[in-house]
């Protein structure tokens, strides 16, 4: 056998062993690979049987109509209860019959005409007239300042009770909102990192898939290297003998 056969010979043992090794590696690859995706997809699945549950952030809004208060019972007509001023009326007369009784009584003892004691007695009466009425005109104005004064403070005291009733509605509608919100924002927050981290399991069940895959791959080409190789080494080695057989043959 030729030094070239030889070599040819030599050639197509190490091809072989390293396609044999290298095939043998590749495989390997893709069994850790396989190995791995397996383990990333039982992680995957605890993951995704332990997210949270959906929730409704509005489930414990209630109603709120219960703080919202009837305020007609704090209505009244402060006008209702004004009467007419007649103590002065009363006092006027009383004190006209008094005043014309007097008047006679001096007429008479002072021996005065019937004329003198009439026109004492008109002029009494008048007197007295715009006394009363003075009166009585201030006695109603009395009850008028006191009706518009009642009317003024309840206008107050009703402008006040809405104040604090839409105080307290508004506040109890801000607590629920900001409870809303609060049980919205822990929900989305748990959601985002539980969402990373699926997809980084994910990301490295992929990275395993394709590893697995160029693994295979690589496998496939080195025993079609190895192949190729060890063909053209036959190739090689059959001209070899054929042309040693020529030479014989001369």
């Amino acid at each position: 056998m030729g030094i070239f056969a030889t070599a040819i010979i030599v050639g197509a043992v190490i091809t072989t062993a390293g396609t044999v090794y290298g095939a043998s590696e590749a495989g390997k690859a893709g069994k850790r690979a396989n190995a791995k995706k397996a383990k990333g997809e039982e992680k995957l699945a605890i993951l995704e049987s332990e997210r949270q549950e959906v929730i409704n952030p509005y489930a414990n809004v209630g109603d709120l109509s219960s703080m919202i208060s009837d305020l007609s019972s704090k209505l009244s007509n402060p006008y209702a209860s004004l009467g007419v001023a007649t103590g002065a009326a009363e006092i006027e007369i009383e004190e006209a019959d008094i005043a014309l009784a007097n008047t006679l009584d001096i007429l008479r003892a002072t021996g005065a005409s019937a004329g003198g004691a009439t026109a004492l007695a008109q002029a009494a009466l008048q007197g007295k007239k715009g006394v009363s009425a003075s009166i009585e005109q201030q006695e109603t104005k009395n009850q008028q300042l006191k009706a518009q004064g009642q009317q003024q403070l309840e206008k107050y005291q009703l402008a006040e009770a809405k104040r604090v009733q839409s105080g307290k509605l508004t506040e109890a509608q801000r607590q629920q909102d900001i409870d809303v919100k609060g049980q919205t924002f822990v929900y989305d927050e748990v959601e985002r990192r539980e969402t990373e981290q699926l997809n980084r399991v994910q990301a490295q069940i992929t990275g395993q898939e394709q590893a697995a895959m160029q693994a295979r791959r690589d496998q496939t080409n080195i025993i079609a290297s190895g192949a190729t190789a060890l063909g053209s080494m036959a190739v090689s080695y059959a001209g070899m003998q054929n042309q040693a057989n020529i030479a014989k043959g001369n």
